[in-house]
């Protein structure tokens, strides 16, 4: 180091001052090139730092991009179960776009009740009671058609879906005729009505006064108002009013026949269209009039908001109550008053004997459309039978009802149950009394009845269904809709879960439209409604044929079965809609339902022939369908080897039963404890197999919807073990399952009676002889057998349906296996009214 920088200093000293200038200018050089590379290193730092910057800014974007796509793809899941599935409606011709249909009997849970097809409709009804029956809690009135009632029977007698009806209700010692006609024409609104209530004592021996109410009700939402004017202050008293969807009318009540022995009315407002019987009876009062006679009556004006009385009263409910002595007929009629100046006449809808002559004139023409439709007398059959035919058919007709409101739904995406939209519902019930809502399985049943008296009903009714089709392809199977319906159902079987199905018996009232009226869907623009229809049948379909199958191709299963539940002997399978009927004990997501799949066969087969008949693409269809129905594949997912029969499968065991498991002790100075409730015990362990032990209505289905190959010999032993008395067979019908299955009349739960254990139900015997008919009809080893049973069983079927309506009055949801009598609800003139049919063999 010393060294070197002595050489330095002699070197520079001997050159002198140039030598001076050299080193300097090398220094210079040297510290630029030292702050050029440090700039380099600065810039490549700085170059490789915004680099990474720029990375992560890129990932943190991805990433926040992720979460956003992430939660905006949950939400938008979670709005799929109660998103519509577009905005262009089925149903084009609502409210008075329809003047004939405005008007109707659409109230069906009311023994008598009027209203529109409007979603916030003005309604109208019938209350009545015997003042020495009323009891406490309003006990006796008689409203909502209650089972309770214990009434000796009630139904239409004639009804036309679109017209007038007529009604006889037998509450002894009185018979009850309630009747209306409608008069649309020259008027706005749907034009005019009138009604008749009727009473007479059939006994003489009993009460001889009866007390009538007869209400007109605003919900909530009805844009309007209604206003009650007395005898003093008008010649013509009655209920005024004005609504957005009637405009101006007026109600007007006519005694006809027998004496008034007190007239009192009600102006008030009503919690809701649910509480109008609780309302009223909270205002009976006890009047003494001028003879000291004693009624009970109501106290006309008695408004209140927040609990006092207004000064402006806004009344929503009004009743007008009269009591009178038997005989006594009253007609009410509704008289719509818009469209009128003041000098102009405003044309009233008849009473007395014009009312008479116009229903005379009604009747006449609905009996003779029935036989040109049925052709019952021409077949033989008395007069009896003819009339409980048109009774049939008349109480399917006028249990058709309107309904407005929102489904609760649920999905795996949605935390809690969720509203659908808000939407009206133009169908047929099952029952007045116990199911006066929508069931979707049930509908295609009525739409076969439906449709040979009035295609167009059927086809309106049709596009309200699936109106209510969402996004996914998904209607839901219950419809409970508005307030008067909810209050109808417990609370845990509202809310409806889109990964649960219902048998689409819509097909089958397809199939019935595209065979037996095929001329009547080319008038009048039928076909453009179904053209219309077309895609959301695409989606119901595709949603069954994705959503539904299992895990073997050509299976499928019946979601909704409860895996964890201990009570129930064998977990329910509601979605089927043969609820406790015997499945695979254990429920897994492995099951192959038999049922479902010839319901997708049956369903790809008709969207087949519509597609076909539409000009649309129907090769995949016909390939589905013939996949679907070919018999070897069939065989293979549900031909059991050792009993021959087609069965479910999946993890099944028949060791079962119900226990109570031992009390705990009571603790010193406690209550007894209760007993606990029965659970199931297992008594081995299940596996997958064959459910072939059980033989029932499940096992037909290939037969039922006609996938059988006329010459195979499995339809010849289907036939053999459905004829066989310790089977399926009896003298009233095919019982649901057969003697010898492990759980048949078993109790599902200790509180659950059997219910498709053994019981005759009327939809799945209508598909029975409809099927015998047809293999009958095709020459081979099966046809003569087919032949002899479908006649029997028609004949037993129809028979025993005869005899216990002459018996009880009513129609019954199933009827008892060993004595044929109904059991169930009544009426229930839903699929059981399908008897008609059999009557005149249409299928």
């Amino acid at each position: 180091m010393a060294r070197n920088a002595g050489a330095a200093r002699s070197s520079s000293g001997n050159s002198g001052q140039p030598a001076s200038a050299a080193a300097a200018a090398a220094a210079v050089a040297a510290a630029a090139a030292a702050a050029n590379s440090k700039q380099k290193r600065c810039t490549r730092f700085n170059l490789s730092s915004k680099v990474m910057m720029d990375k992560w800014k890129t990932l943190i974007g991805c990433i926040c991009l992720g979460i956003a796509s992430y939660f905006g793809y949950v939400g938008y899941l979670e709005t799929r179960v109660n998103t519509p599935f577009d905005n262009q409606k089925m149903v084009v011709n609502t409210g008075l776009d329809n003047p004939d249909l405005y008007w109707g009997s659409y109230r069906p849970l009311t023994y008598f009740g009027m209203k529109t097809r409007d979603p916030h409709s003005l309604v109208m009804g019938l209350m009545w009671y015997t003042p020495s029956s009323l009891g406490h809690g309003g006990q006796g009135i008689r409203h909502w058609c209650e089972q309770g009632d214990n009434l000796d029977g009630y139904g239409w007698t004639h009804h036309d879906g679109r017209s007038f009806g007529v009604q006889e209700i037998q509450d002894l010692p009185y018979e009850l005729k309630t009747s209306f006609v409608k008069y649309p024409a020259g008027k706005q609104y749907g034009g005019d009505w009138t009604a008749r209530i009727s009473v007479r004592n059939t006994t003489r021996a009993w009460d001889k006064s009866i007390s009538l109410i007869w209400y007109v009700a605003l919900d909530e939402r009805t844009n309007g108002h209604i206003k009650y004017v007395s005898d003093e202050k008008s010649p013509e008293p009655g209920v005024y009013g004005e609504t957005q969807g009637l405009g101006e009318f007026q109600v007007r009540f006519h005694t006809m026949k027998g004496k008034i022995l007190h007239k009192s009315y009600l102006s008030t407002v009503a919690p809701s269209l649910s509480k109008l019987k609780d309302t009223l009876f909270s205002h009976f009062r006890a009047f003494t009039d001028k003879r000291g006679n004693r009624f009970i009556g109501l106290p006309g004006e008695i408004v209140f908001q927040n609990g006092l009385p207004s000064s402006n009263p806004e009344p929503n409910f009004i009743a007008i109550q009269i009591t009178a002595e038997v005989d006594f007929t009253l007609d009410i009629t509704y008289q719509s008053t818009s469209g009128f100046t003041l000098s102009e006449s405003i044309p009233k809808p008849p009473t007395g004997r014009s009312y008479t002559e116009s229903l005379q004139a009604k009747i006449s023409e609905f009996d003779q459309r029935f036989e040109e439709k049925f052709q019952l007398k021409s077949r033989g059959y008395s007069l009896e039978e003819v009339r409980f035919a048109r009774n049939a058919l008349s109480n399917m007709l006028g249990g058709i009802g309107y309904f407005y409101g929102s489904s609760r739904v649920q999905s795996v995406h949605t935390k809690n149950p969720v509203p659908y939209w808000k939407a009206p519902l133009y169908t047929a019930v099952p029952s007045r009394s116990f199911f006066p809502r929508g069931f979707l399985w049930d509908e295609g049943f009525h739409g076969l009845l439906i449709s040979s008296w009035d295609i167009d009903i059927e086809l309106d009714i049709i596009c309200h269904w699936f109106d209510l089709l969402n996004v996914e392809g998904w209607i839901p199977r219950e419809q409970i809709l508005g307030a008067e319906a909810m209050s109808k159902v417990p609370e845990e079987f509202v809310t409806q879960r889109n990964s649960n199905a219902n048998p689409p018996t819509f097909f089958l009232t397809l199939q019935k439209l595209l065979t037996s009226h095929r001329k009547e869907l080319s008038q009048e623009g039928r076909l453009a409604t179904l053209e219309r229809l077309y895609p959301r049948i695409q989606a119901w379909f595709n949603w069954y044929n994705t959503t539904q199958k299992g895990d073997l191709m050509g299976s499928y299963l019946w979601r909704g079965r409860n895996t964890t539940t201990q009570r129930e002997l064998n977990p329910k399978s509601l979605s089927s809609g043969l609820d406790d009927y015997p499945r695979a004990s254990h429920p897994t997501d492995r099951e192959r339902h038999l049922d479902l799949r010839c319901w997708v066969a049956l369903a790809a087969s008709v969207m087949a022939e519509l597609s076909t008949l539409l000009g649309k693409d129907d090769v995949k269809y016909y390939e589905t369908a013939s996949y679907l129905t070919d018999n070897e594949q069939l065989n293979r997912l549900h031909l059991a080897p050792f009993s021959e029969q087609y069965a479910d499968w999946g993890l099944h065991t028949d060791q079962v039963m119900l226990k109570r498991p031992p009390a705990m002790a009571p603790q010193r100075g406690s209550h007894p404890s209760q007993q606990p409730e029965m659970v199931r015990v297992s008594m081995e362990q299940p596996t997958y197999q064959f459910v072939d032990t059980t033989f029932g209505y499940v096992n037909l289905f290939p037969l039922l919807l006609e996938q059988l190959n006329h010459d195979s010999p499995y339809l010849t032993k289907m036939l053999q073990d459905l004829r066989d008395p310790q089977q399926l067979w009896t003298k009233f019908g095919l019982r649901s399952l057969s003697k010898r299955s492990p759980l048949y009349m078993k109790r599902n739960t200790e509180h659950d009676p059997p219910y498709w254990r053994g019981p005759i139900w009327i939809n799945i015997n209508f598909l029975a002889v409809r099927a015998l008919q047809h293999y009958g009809k095709i020459e081979g080893p099966n046809a003569a057998l087919a032949r002899e049973i479908y006649a029997e069983l028609r004949e037993n079927l129809v028979r025993n349906i005869f005899r216990q309506y002459q018996k009880s009055g009513y129609l019954w949801e199933q009827y008892d296996d060993s004595t044929g009598e109904g059991k169930g609800c009544n009426p229930f003139t839903g699929w059981t009214a399908t008897v008609v049919l059999l009557m005149a063999e249409q299928f």
